[in-house]
């Protein structure tokens, strides 16, 4: 017997979701009316389409980092002086449960950005209120690439407890206090595993990383931006190409550009709000006056890749890009993480 891995049958998936929803919000990936998959919080158990098949369309970076934030709000007095209250009530319990390895490292990077140095307030009180509950990939999916980024398919550190999928149980470690806490509080889902069940989780893990079916070379592109070796016809076709969307900012997992903007309510009072931002829009450079010191045609695609295999190597030590393969499904343009890699390590 393993003391530090337990198993969860799936037979008891549903009654354990169920007791962890009576004591926080649970956000799960499940389908909707429509049939995409997403991560949204779990009404009715009971009812409820989860599903740990496919690769939700979202990430979890809209609870953490919401599209849409009241920052503070405000009042304007007789004299022109302003006074600020922060906003928004304490965030109540919340556990992400099959949060896969690409999008649990996503979350360490966000907690680099928002933590280190001086601490964003809103985002500590929604990730100290947060338990997360991570899902190693027993198949990477179509337009994945996580190998290439040392995100996946598996990871062994960053959840509160990690399941693998065995088959008709779920092998289960914890990995900190809160996921400990989850074990303690409901013991009679769990059992201690096997050496058995150690080696099917390591075959598992195998055969994961022989399941990737493109191979996109990160670490030349990476080398090739540092010694300044993409061709400035690169850039030129991917910004010919970039419909300004910004599909791949919104649905990237590790995109945590935004803006901040005052709205105002009534003559005296107002809002200053946070909101999601993007640097291939034309606009998100230009300055007060109207002027705009970036190229937009030219400049605003080649910031977002120097970003995330550049810039972000120089300051944290690895590219800030996960592998999940979200942008390539979304991006009608063909500008892609992944195309402008080929692109680069070919010299085009």
């Amino acid at each position: 017997m393993n003391d530090d891995k337990l198993l969860l049958k799936k037979d008891y998936l549903t009654a354990f979701l169920r007791q962890l929803n009576k004591d926080y919000r649970l956000i799960v990936p499940q389908k909707n009316r429509h049939g995409d998959t997403l991560f949204s919080p779990a009404v009715d158990i009971d009812s409820l389409r989860l599903d740990l098949a496919n690769q939700p369309q979202n990430s979890i970076k809209q609870f953490m980092l919401p599209q849409r934030e009241v920052l503070f709000t405000y009042e304007s007095g007789s004299g022109g002086d302003y006074r600020f209250h922060a906003a928004g009530s304490p965030d109540e319990p919340t556990i992400y449960f099959g949060v896969r390895p690409c999008d649990l490292s996503a979350l360490l990077y966000m907690d680099v950005i928002f933590l280190h140095d001086a601490a964003d307030p809103h985002y500590l009180q929604k990730r100290e209120h947060s338990v997360i509950i991570g899902l190693n990939c027993k198949q990477p999916f179509e337009k994945c690439f996580c190998n290439a980024t040392g995100n996946g398919p598996f990871l062994e550190f960053g959840a509160d407890l990690q399941f693998t999928d065995l088959g008709d149980c779920f092998l289960v470690e914890p990995g900190r206090a809160k996921g400990e806490e989850i074990i303690r509080k409901w013991p009679q889902f769990f059992s201690p595993a096997a050496d058995e069940d150690i080696n099917r989780q390591y075959q598992s893990f195998l055969e994961a990383k022989d399941g990737f079916s493109r191979l996109v070379h990160v670490d030349q592109a990476v080398k090739r931006l540092r010694d300044g070796e993409v061709a400035e016809a690169v850039w030129q076709d991917l910004s010919l190409r970039c419909q300004d969307c910004g599909g791949c900012a919104y649905v990237c997992p590790t995109c945590t550009c935004f803006t901040i903007s005052d709205y105002p309510l009534n003559d005296s009072e107002g809002e200053r709000v946070r909101t999601w931002d993007a640097c291939t829009f034309a606009g998100f450079t230009a300055l007060a006056g109207g002027h705009n010191p970036v190229n937009h045609k030219q400049a605003a695609i080649r910031q977002r890749f120097m970003h995330k295999l550049k810039f972000d190597v120089e300051k944290h030590g690895r590219p800030s890009c996960v592998g999940c393969g979200r942008c390539v499904d979304i991006c009608f343009g063909g500008t892609d993480i992944v195309r402008f890699i080929n692109k680069a390590c070919e010299g085009i």
